[in-house]
């Protein structure tokens, strides 16, 4: 009988012991990591809610900053989400807000600079323009601030302010030729006191030198002095003003001067302005010309986007300086063919 149990000093009872003690401890410490983890997703998931994206106000970020030691950088790319969504409004206020917390000169040069770059996005262009000129105050070789101030000045047709600025950013050794053509015609054509005989010449002269702006000599030769347009009409690169001239009416054009000008020929014909050639190399006016000689019951047209060479972004409107990437006088003009529609005046004047 006394062998059918074990005595306490028997081995096998300490080593049984031994197992029990490893695994009742790593039970209680593989339950205790689990409340732990529970735990911790459940604070998670509370700080989460209170810092969506869409919920954050001006304070949380303060707090983000100050309390939570979250990096500079990573508070920027979060305030820039108001920007994504079209709340500039929003983003100014995080921004003015930060700046009042913000010591360093370098995080607060940076944050003035996407403050007023906010405030050129939403249309607040004086304000705009007095947020650049407060860091170029303390910081005058601001590429990025003199640049931005330069497109606020343009905006704000401050055209000879703009000229002053591309002498100050050709000094940091940054090409500004085009900026500074494009200022002088612009000073020229919105001068009142010139007549638009002396415009017209003072742009002629530029233009011989710099035929980048023909554009912009045209769009005034149209509106102010078309005598001279037509009677020049050869020295343009008209392809490239295709749908300035596929817009004008027919009662404004002086065939008698064009009627040496093949390209022009062959645009009116697909017009139906006249009937002068029976084809043409390109192939939308090609098509055109040939509905117009045998199937006129076909409304078609000429559409026209403009695409930026620098970004390669396309618009559907001609503006001097692309939207996109605010480089002058990129835009360049291509044409489609598309269904007609009445329309009862195609002049662009």
């Amino acid at each position: 009988m006394d062998n059918i149990f074990l005595e306490y000093r028997d081995p096998v009872i300490g080593v049984l012991l031994l197992v029990f003690m490893i695994f009742l401890i790593s039970f209680f410490t593989y339950s205790y990591g689990i409340y732990k983890e529970k735990s911790a997703r459940k604070d998670y998931r509370k700080l989460s809610r209170r810092f969506e994206l869409g919920n954050l106000k001006e304070n949380d970020y303060i707090n983000l900053y100050k309390t939570y030691n979250l990096p500079f950088d990573s508070i920027l790319l979060l305030a820039s989400t108001f920007l994504h969504k079209g709340d500039n409004n929003k983003a100014i206020s995080v921004y003015l807000a930060l700046l009042e917390h913000v010591k360093d000169r370098v995080k607060k040069e940076e944050l003035l600079e996407l403050l007023g770059n906010t405030y050129f996005k939403g249309g607040f262009l004086q304000r705009s323009n007095e947020i650049f000129l407060k860091i170029l105050q303390f910081s005058p070789r601001n590429k990025n601030a003199l640049k931005s101030l330069l497109l606020v000045n343009d905006k704000l047709k401050n055209y000879k302010k703009a000229k002053e600025i591309t002498q100050a950013l050709e000094e940091l050794n940054i090409d500004v030729s085009i900026e500074k053509i494009y200022f002088d015609t612009l000073i020229i054509l919105n001068d009142p006191i010139l007549s638009y005989e002396k415009r017209t010449e003072l742009l002629f002269e530029i233009f011989k030198e710099n035929s980048i702006i023909q554009r912009v000599f045209v769009t005034f030769l149209i509106q102010f002095n078309r005598e001279f347009f037509f009677s020049n009409i050869n020295i343009f690169k008209c392809e490239e003003l295709i749908d300035i001239l596929w817009y004008q009416r027919k009662d404004d054009i002086d065939f008698d001067k064009i009627n040496n000008n093949k390209f022009l020929n062959e645009l009116y014909s697909a017009k139906g302005y006249i009937n002068s050639v029976s084809s043409s190399e390109d192939f939308d006016l090609n098509i055109l010309i040939l509905i117009n000689n045998h199937q006129k019951e076909i409304k078609t047209n000429l559409n026209f986007e403009f695409i930026c060479n620098s970004c390669k972004h396309s618009n559907p409107f001609y503006e001097a300086r692309c939207p996109n990437c605010h480089s002058v006088l990129t835009l360049k003009v291509k044409h489609h063919l598309t269904k007609a529609y009445a329309i009862s005046n195609q002049s662009l004047q």
